[in-house]
């Protein structure tokens, strides 16, 4: 069987005078499995391969792609391609990625432990999970217990000079709670990531599951006022997930960016240092490619407080007048023209852990959970407002649960008012870490 770069290298050798040519070929697999009740509910091992190639020609470009790599099919993947070029709209700053000098950052990004870990011990490790969860607290049980893994390789040729490959794998396991008191019901989440399931955590993300849940069984209503909140790592990383996509100069260049116009200029408070970093293997989607062959970076997005650049493919780079920070994201081989989007979000963190953090809180509340958040938030205002649940402080304690309100600001308030970020670091199942954040005057509206 022919390697992907060779694959792509053969196709990328047919481009004809005056035509650009890129070729985008991926293998790859997952494995799903749920259980609930100790048996095995859900079970899902798939693999798909495929490959994209796009053709410009005088501005305008041509896509096509094939969810297999016979040399038939890519032939006229291929064709197809240059005949899509006639219906392309002219763009100026249409074009492919060109090498950059810069060399991918080397990291383990493959486990031969987790390739080699058999099907039987990933079932027993989503029934451990489940078995631990419902031992952690007798109001618990369990709603499902997921263990989930995914493969992937990619290579990437093109006619301007881009000749890489890569591969990667990842896991995660993850266990969702119900915890009943009477005719009251919470819910709790807890997960373990890594490319080694034999380092999953279980106990904790057990214990999580079950403390989430438990600590909300009696939650009221909270009155309306400002208060100082703490936002669960969790949180934190749904907040930044929203961020990122405001920080893309491909979200700046269409006008839906809320730090347009605003490089350089002070946007968070001196304590927040926002870094897309790919190069951290710790990070759940590390990698070392873009989704245009260019190595992935580590940028710094915003430093002391202060706005320092935006991510860029590039496309967005050509149109912004810059270079590419190896931003490029596409949806594997059917893709199309890759979009320009963070990677893996991150917080310098602080030194305090979450429970020092709250010992210096007088009136607030601890965020558990938000409901809504994407779809409560302006990108381009930055206004946002989203349903919570979780504790009241009172002088450093932990009090009450609530549920039931919303908490509201702006992106760019909130950014001003934090006071002090957590060293507390969670590495999630997504493109962004959570630490513990403190932030000033926000209005929590209940009652």
């Amino acid at each position: 069987m022919s390697s992907l770069q060779e694959i792509v290298d053969r196709v990328v050798g047919q481009a004809k005078p005056g035509e650009q040519v890129e070729a985008f070929a991926s293998r790859g697999g997952e494995t799903s499995i749920r259980v609930y009740e100790g048996e095995v509910e859900h079970f899902v091992s798939a693999q798909s391969e495929g490959i994209g190639i796009r053709v410009i020609r005088e501005g305008r470009t041509g896509f096509a792609y094939a969810g297999t790599l016979d040399e038939s099919a890519i032939a006229e993947v291929l064709s197809e391609a240059r005949d899509n070029v006639a219906f392309g709209t002219p763009d100026e700053w249409a074009g492919l990625a060109e090498p950059d000098g810069v060399e991918p950052v080397p990291q383990v990004l493959w486990s031969d432990a987790l390739e080699q870990f058999p099907t039987a011990k990933k079932i027993d490790l989503a029934k451990e999970l489940e078995r631990l969860a419902i031992a952690a607290d007798s109001r618990v049980r369990v709603d499902e217990a997921d263990y989930q893994d995914g493969w992937g390789e990619v290579a990437v040729a093109t006619t301007t000079g881009i000749r890489r490959a890569g591969r990667e794998n990842a896991a995660n396991v993850s266990v969702g709670t119900l915890a009943e008191d009477g005719e009251d019901t919470q819910t709790g989440f807890g997960f373990s990531v890594g490319r080694d399931p034999a380092l999953f955590d279980l106990q904790k993300a057990a214990r999580e599951a079950a403390d989430r849940a438990t600590r909300l069984l009696g939650a009221i209503k909270p009155p309306s006022k400002k208060v100082t909140v703490v936002l669960d790592p969790y949180v934190t990383a749904q907040f930044l997930g929203v961020i990122s996509s405001t920080l893309s100069g491909e979200a700046v260049i269409k006008g839906r960016s809320l730090f347009a116009n605003r490089l350089g200029e002070v946007v968070a408070s001196p304590l927040i240092t926002l870094i897309d970093d790919p190069t951290n293997p710790l990070a759940y989607t590390a990698t070392d490619l873009d989704g245009e062959g260019l190595a992935a970076r580590r940028n710094m997005l915003i430093e002391s407080g202060r706005l320092n650049q935006f991510v860029h493919s590039s496309y967005s780079a050509r149109r912004a007048g810059t270079a590419s920070t190896g931003n490029a994201v596409r949806g594997g081989y059917a893709g199309g023209t890759p979009g320009a989007g963070c990677l893996a979000m991150q917080l310098a963190p602080g030194t305090r852990s979450q429970e020092q953090l709250i010992a210096d809180v007088s009136d607030g509340v601890l965020i558990q959970m938000v409901q809504g958040l994407h779809s409560g938030v302006n990108p381009i205002s930055g206004d946002f407002s989203t349903g919570a649940s979780g504790l009241l402080i009172k002088d450093g304690k932990i009090g009450a649960p609530v549920r039931e309100f919303t908490i509201a600001s702006t992106l760019q308030r909130m950014l001003l008012d934090v006071v002090e970020v957590g060293g507390d670091i969670d590495w999630l199942p997504s493109r962004a870490a959570g630490v513990s954040l403190v932030i000033n005057d926000v209005m929590m509206s209940g009652e």
